[in-house]
């Protein structure tokens, strides 16, 4: 028997993520300094962590039901009221998942068959495309790189009407995993406007919206389409929770009762002592991101500074914890080459922009998700090494 033959043939299409894969490649180099994955440094408030040893003592060890803890899901619907003005019910329009990547997970294996479209900004983060391969859709990339990488009502609209019936959904993610974009009232109110005129899902990725850094708050497209978004949120990079995995959908009802059909199959329901320790973060930890967004800021800032000197190109990111920086041109434009290089020579590990698709090429990300010590260090080997590349 070669039951190898037997498996699913999309997963023929698909491979480990280029992030993880390029992570691993460099492990293993002495004192390596380590700018690469997507996860705050900092520890889960103390409040939620005793919420969840509280649900450990009290024996809170059993399923809840699939669309998780009712009081939780209170606690998600009066958040997103107070932060963002949405309104959405606890009873039937909000699931708890698995982290947002559980979400991402339910949503497109939802919505998605054979032959459909996926439509997002591009360079984008790489974990949506393989699940829309599995489902047998093909995911079209937008690029945004002449419009430094801000979609505009213009693009979006011309992708859909080019690719008119094909086109299943739009993903907007923002804050933006890898380029930091954000979109304001005005932006976001416009680019709804476009959707409105298309039969189509919008699934917003909303999980940096508390790592926003302008003078706005943060303002979710679900307000301007709610009919058709999807949002997902959770509280991985907002309460610094990544091991927790906690994530949310928020969607009208007649959404949410597709939806977790899939997600009660894929995990029956989230982790029940996580999800008390989540509830304790929403009543009363909203404005724990605040803390850890100063910090943040400061890093941003620093980086921008010594990379920019050295004649990296920076659109400065206005959230989420990444800097995406064009490779100076006389400079190993293979950004994947360029990293390693980089890693072997200097031990710091960058992730390079190939990793986030074809328009990501000649970039390279780095996440500030790292103290300053550790920051300053990279910077200073950084320097070093294109100080030595230039002779």
């Amino acid at each position: 028997m070669d039951l190898l033959k037997k498996f699913n043939p999309n997963l023929d299409k698909i491979e480990i993520s280029l992030i993880r894969q390029f992570d691993q490649q460099v492990s293993s180099i002495p004192d390596i300094i380590k700018l690469t994955l997507g996860e705050p440094d900092f520890y889960t408030p103390e409040h939620v962590k005793q919420a969840g040893i509280a649900a450990i003592e009290n024996n809170q060890s059993h399923y809840t039901g699939m669309a998780g803890l009712l009081e939780l899901r209170q606690a998600a619907s009066e958040f997103l009221l107070k932060k963002y003005g949405l309104s959405y019910a606890a009873e039937d329009e909000i699931l708890v998942t698995v982290g947002v990547t559980e979400a991402i997970s339910s949503v497109l294996l939802s919505i998605l068959v054979a032959g459909d479209e996926v439509l997002i900004p591009a360079p984008a983060y790489p974990g949506y495309e393989p699940l829309i391969t599995l489902a047998g859709g093909s995911l079209v990339e937008i690029d945004t790189r002449a419009n430094d990488f801000v979609l505009t009502p213009e693009m979006l609209d011309q992708a859909i009407i080019e690719r008119e019936g094909k086109v299943k959904a739009v993903i907007l993610n923002y804050p933006a995993n890898p380029t930091g974009v954000t979109y304001n009232r005005e932006q976001i109110k416009d680019l709804a406007e476009v959707l409105k005129k298309h039969e189509v899902f919008v699934i917003a990725d909303e999980v940096y919206s508390e790592l926003n850094y302008t003078d706005q708050p943060h303002v979710s497209i679900a307000e301007y389409a709610p009919e058709q978004t999807i949002v997902l949120n959770g509280l991985s990079k907002s309460h610094a929770m990544t091991g927790w995995r906690i994530g949310l959908i928020f969607a009208a009802r007649e959404l949410v009762a597709q939806i977790i059909k899939t997600h009660q199959y894929l995990v029956t329901s989230a982790s029940t002592q996580s999800q008390f320790a989540a509830i304790e973060a929403l009543k009363n930890g909203a404005d724990d991101a605040l803390p850890m967004k100063k910090e943040y800021l400061k890093r941003r800032d620093y980086i921008i500074e010594k990379m920019s000197a050295l004649g990296f190109k920076i659109i400065e990111p206005d959230g989420a914890f990444y800097i995406f920086a064009k490779i100076p041109a006389d400079l190993e434009q293979d950004s994947f080459k360029f990293a390693v290089d980089f890693a072997k020579e200097n031990a710091v590990a960058i992730i390079p922009g190939i990793a986030f698709g074809q328009y990501g090429e000649g970039f390279v990300r780095l996440s500030y998700a790292a103290s300053m010590d550790v920051i300053e260090q990279a910077m200073a080997r950084l320097t070093d090494y294109v100080t030595k590349k230039r002779g």
